[in-house]
């Protein structure tokens, strides 16, 4: 029986549904699509939401850094050190990726959200839903006890997503943003009684295969699970 990608890669399989709003696995196919989004724009050239100002770079650039960021954390997944950025669609249209990244997390049980859209699909309540899915995702089906998350006090887009979906406050950090320049980050926190959870309920294939990439689960799956 010869492997595929997937069976290599297990992130590639998930598929997270929540309505209209669809999570999956970014293959290579997608990659060239997802670069062009993020070179069309996600936020005004004035602002920055990211902790690293990757979107300051020419367009031909970023499109390429864009592919190899996604190579990048396929090539470093492990048990131990993981980030899982699935694709975003909204009604079959790529509007965006939503991240969780952790480190140790069978000890630790948390890991971090991180996301973007693209400007043409901001503010249509996508961020809230693809948000919802990847928390949902956490606790129900990855056994996380906390999910954090983080944005500058000057991006309150993303702090509104954060209440709408049940963080509380954490504390504040000073950090460079761009050369120079000083911001303050926003720290905050979920657990799973807090999570305010949509109208869609929330479905998901590819679980058992990648459960076990990330360790939390060892036996030999059953007929049922590779079926």
């Amino acid at each position: 029986m010869t492997s595929t990608v997937t069976d290599l890669l297990p992130a590639l399989g998930l598929r997270v549904v929540a309505g209209p709003v669809e999570l999956r696995g970014l293959g290579d196919d997608d990659l060239g699509a997802l670069a062009d989004l993020a070179a069309a724009g996600i936020h005004a050239e004035d602002r920055m939401p990211f902790y690293h100002p990757w979107t300051d770079a020419e367009p031909e650039a970023l499109r390429r850094q864009v592919a190899q960021y996604h190579w990048r954390c396929r090539a470093d997944f492990s048990p131990a050190s993981w980030d899982l950025n699935l694709g975003v669609w909204h009604e079959g249209t790529l509007v965006g990726t939503q991240g969780f990244s952790t480190r140790d997390y069978l000890v630790t049980r948390t890991g971090e959200t991180g996301s973007w859209l693209g400007m043409a699909h901001q503010g249509r309540g996508i961020g809230t839903a693809m948000r919802r899915a990847i928390c949902a995702l956490a606790f129900d089906h990855l056994d996380a006890e906390e999910v954090t998350s983080g944005a500058f006090t000057d991006n309150p887009a993303s702090l509104a997503v954060s209440r709408k979906v049940g963080y509380h406050l954490g504390g504040q950090t000073r950090l460079r943003r761009r050369q120079g320049e000083l911001a303050v980050n926003q720290q905050l926190v979920l657990r799973p009684d807090d999570l305010v959870r949509g109208e869609h309920p929330v479905t998901v294939e590819g679980l058992p295969a990648f459960r076990r990439a990330i360790g939390l689960d060892t036996d030999t799956p059953s007929p049922e699970e590779t079926s």
